[in-house]
């Protein structure tokens, strides 16, 4: 059978076999019915009917959308169910289902008969059309084991949250069951990773095909319960530092992922703009008004938030909107049939300027200039929430979105002060913003949950006073119409400050990552201990969840955490880390065993890089190569963009040396994707770290009046070689960036506009250069092309300039200059080859024995 008739046959055949059977019974049951009716007349026989509820079994929570921690909305979540929900609902006063009139059913036979009706063909219907979402996923990923599992949801009678419950069927196959299909999916994983030893990762992609035949046998049923009722996933910003350019493949991927993680609450923040233009159009404003506002491809998201508007490089083309709008269809409509709750945007308030033309006595207010951009891009017009228009606004934005998604959700995402002031400090103020804001969304969903980032109360912490926080937060009257995401739980959490927010619902979240950093980087204790500790001292705290700007790299860190919703302990990650390795490297649990330098490779990293517990590096470190070239101010950088080195330098050679060896006694290790990716990942920064003393070594020459000449080449041929090293992987490549983003063009002008907005994210972010190197990627192609050239003008600069005559602003303009051009470039000057990762590193590590040390003593 081809694709188009299966499609056929799900969509069509199928559902009208269940209508003609519903039929087929209903009308047995009607005549039924009726003999008994007029037998129960001829013996003048009366039985009482047992009312509804009573057998509707089992009871179903009401229908919002998430309740209080000791409530779980997994516990046969109707919401998840559209045609169960239509089919359990309340009869009418005065009727019973099927129609039938009052007392027409009186019989206990009729009675038991109805009753099973109902319960199976709801149950049957329910489970059957549910888990279709699950059994693709197995189809996708495992088609040699897609009669392998079988899935059943199941009411464990317990108030704990999901669970999950994993058996070996007497005829070999596997039964999973679990009381959501959030619940199966990582019982499923559960089994897959620590059984099946097979795993789908971010840039590895899926080995779950790997998994052996037959599959492996539970000698003991698989059990799991997990602690918090929310796994959440995403930050606003990674849509635009990581899937700015993602393909409908990419998206299939990471949403499988996010399944088998037990992910139930992701954002999906895709095609917003769509919705947008067409409320902007209902109320008059013309297109060319609307263009003004919306920004590029690669920084949608910082116009979202109202810190950015407008698009330099060109205006973004409503093709793009057009093409996000239909990929964010698939999207939400995947999220659903895995399961998951998608959180879709709302209207903030941000409009274009010419909103005083179309609504003239509106009440508008200006925001605050974000990071120096001109006026010309920041100082957003905000529509305040007071006005009736806001209201208005926020309805039809609702409504559209409902009509083109379907009514899926409850939960809207809404930050209106991202690094972005409000015009008053006044509380009552504060407090009527978010109590209008709040009601405008009742207005367009009765049951809507406004879910918002809790970012603004640690980056502006300067107004953001205990006072504010809580008048602000005061203007939802109801806590549980309000879900905030303490964003950088594991540095620097707010909850505590905020007495968990004033007992309103939050997630504790891991950031981890800013701009797509890619150091390595990580602090399991936080992650573990931290979050378990914040669970049994808040009682609003309801989930756990990803908030990285970019998902970059460390993914062991973020299974850590989604991990950690299931323990109730903090996870030892002793043992956790040598599972993941075992998993890793051994897909299907191939013939040959996990080599013990793997293992201790990843030990070293585990009580290094991923054990960072000073605290004045709070996130993933960047290479200084990365940044501007200077005399100064590169070095011991803290913060969320740290330059500091955590850990002994050489701890990560031994860690590259033990993956070295592994690799020289095992070598079909160099065709395993995910030992080549981990090897390039450990290589670079190795590199990354030995740049540095190079560095102090050239500025120590500069300072003493010598020449910088041979520093200066040592640096530069380091760097080339790193490149050699990244061009390796396609993961680690400019090419995969561009590329992406040029294919969503339908003409070479929309392509090299495209291609101009991912150059820009990751070098100047902005059309000046407003936040240089931000977003900056250790990518093969970009360290040769950008990075190698900049630090060639730089040591130029030095070499014909003496020591007491440097001018800093001088050769930054000189830099920038550069930087400028760069971004002109299109991607037949980025283009790497590919070349073998073992015959490159065994080249580099013998160049550079200072750096990659003995190859003999691991």
């Amino acid at each position: 059978m081809d694709s188009k008739t299966t499609i056929i046959v799900k969509a069509v055949v199928i559902p009208l076999g269940f209508v003609v059977l519903i039929l087929t019974i209903t009308a047995i049951f009607v005549l039924k019915c009726r003999r008994d009716r007029k037998k129960d007349e001829r013996e003048n026989l009366h039985y009482s009917f047992a009312p509804y509820e009573q057998w509707q079994t089992p009871h179903q929570p009401d229908n919002q959308q998430w309740q209080a921690a000791h409530h779980s909305h997994n516990q046969w979540p109707m919401h998840q169910y559209p045609t169960a929900s239509a089919q359990m609902e309340k009869p009418l006063v005065g009727c019973h289902p099927f129609g039938l009139a009052e007392g027409s059913i009186r019989t206990p036979g009729a009675m038991v008969w109805v009753k099973a009706l109902l319960l199976g063909l709801c149950a049957s219907i329910t489970f059957a059309q549910s888990l279709d979402g699950i059994y693709d996923l197995v189809r996708r990923r495992m088609p040699k084991h897609v009669d392998s599992f079988r899935f059943s949801l199941v009411d464990f009678n317990s108030t704990s949250n999901d669970q999950f419950i994993v058996s070996t069927a007497a005829n070999g196959t596997f039964l999973v069951q679990g009381n959501s299909l959030s619940a199966l999916s990582y019982g499923l994983h559960r089994y897959l990773a620590d059984v099946a030893l097979v795993d789908i990762y971010w840039f590895v992609g899926s080995q779950l095909h790997l998994a052996p035949t037959p599959l492996p046998c539970l000698s003991t049923p698989l059990t799991g319960s997990s602690t918090v009722e929310r796994r959440y996933h995403f930050n606003t910003v990674t849509f635009s530092y990581t899937t700015a350019f993602w393909s409908w493949e990419d998206w299939e991927l990471q949403l499988d992922w996010m399944a088998l993680r037990g992910i139930n609450l992701p954002l999906a923040w895709v095609g917003q703009e769509k919705i947008l233009v067409e409320v902007f159009r209902e109320i008059g404003l013309t297109d060319a008004e609307i263009s003004s506002f919306l920004s590029g491809p690669a920084f949608q998201a910082w116009n979202r938030f109202g810190n950015i508007q407008g698009s330099w490089g060109g205006d973004l083309p409503y093709s793009w909107i057009d093409s996000q709008f239909e990929l964010q269809k698939k999207i939400v409509r995947r999220m659903i049939e895995l399961g998951m709750t998608p959180v879709l945007p709302a209207f903030t308030g941000f409009v274009p300027r010419a909103i005083s033309r179309v609504l003239p006595n509106a009440t508008v207010v200006n925001g605050s200039q974000w990071s120096g951009f001109d006026e010309r891009y920041t100082n957003d017009t905000f529509l305040e929430p007071f006005d009736p228009s806001f209201t208005r606004l926020q309805r039809s934005f609702i409504q559209k979105q409902q009509a083109a998604y379907g009514n899926i959700t409850h939960i809207y995402t809404l930050d209106q002060y991202n690094e972005n002031d409000p015009y008053s400090g006044d509380l009552d103020y504060l407090h009527n913003v978010t109590h209008n804001t709040w009601l405008s969304l009742k207005s367009a969903d009765p049951n809507a949950v406004w879910l918002m980032q809790g970012w603004l109360f640690y980056s502006n912490s300067h107004f953001w006073t205990d006072e504010r926080v809580k008048a602000y937060l005061s203007g939802v009257e109801e806590d549980q119409d309000m879900l905030l995401l303490d964003l950088f739980s594991e540095s620097q959490p707010q909850w505590q400050r905020t007495q968990s927010y004033y007992g309103k619902p939050w997630i504790w979240c891991q950031l981890h990552d800013y701009g797509g950093n890619m150091g390595l980087y990580g602090q399991v204790m936080n992650v573990t201990v931290n979050a378990t500790q914040a669970l049994a001292a808040s009682d609003s705290l309801v989930g756990f969840g990803l908030t990285m700007e970019g998902q970059e790299g460390n993914e062991i860190m973020y299974d850590l955490l989604l991990d950690q919703a299931w323990s109730r302990q903090p996870i030892g990650t002793d043992r956790y880390f040598r599972d993941w390795v075992k998993t890793r490297y051994s897909p299907g649990g191939r013939n040959v065993a996990v080599l013990e330098d793997l293992y201790q490779a990843w030990d070293i990293l585990r009580k290094t890089a991923y054990n960072n517990t000073r605290l004045t590096s709070t996130a993933v470190s960047k290479s200084i190569f990365e940044l501007q070239p200077s005399m100064s101010g590169l070095l011991n950088r803290t913060g969320h963009h740290p330059t500091t080195i955590n850990y002994d330098p050489f701890s990560l050679v031994q860690a590259w040396q033990l993956m070295n060896s592994a690799a020289s006694k095992d070598c079909s290790l160099w065709s395993q994707p995910a030992f080549l990716y981990d090897m390039v990942d450990i290589t670079r920064q190795v590199i990354a770290n030995a740049f540095i003393p190079m560095y102090t070594n050239l500025v120590s020459t500069y300072h003493g009046g010598a020449s910088v000449s041979k520093e200066g080449s040592n640096l530069i041929q380091l760097l080339r070689d790193l490149d050699s090293v990244l061009s390796t992987n396609e993961n680690f490549r400019l090419s995969t960036w561009i590329q992406s983003a040029r294919s969503w063009a339908r003409n070479d002008t929309e392509a090299d506009f495209y291609e101009y907005n991912a150059r820009n994210q990751i070098t100047l972010w902005g059309p000046k250069g407003e936040i240089n190197d931000y977003a900056s990627k250790q990518w093969g192609g970009l360290v040769s092309s950008y990075y190698i050239p900049r630090w060639q003008r730089f040591l130029h600069y030095l070499e014909n300039t003496q020591a007491s005559k440097y001018n800093a602003t001088e050769i930054e303009a000189q830099l920038l200059a550069f930087e400028l051009k760069w971004q002109e470039g299109t991607s037949k000057s980025t283009r790497a080859e590919s070349r073998d990762l073992r015959s490159v590193l065994a080249k580099v590590s013998r160049k550079w024995p200072s750096v990659f040390g003995d190859q003999n003593s691991p």
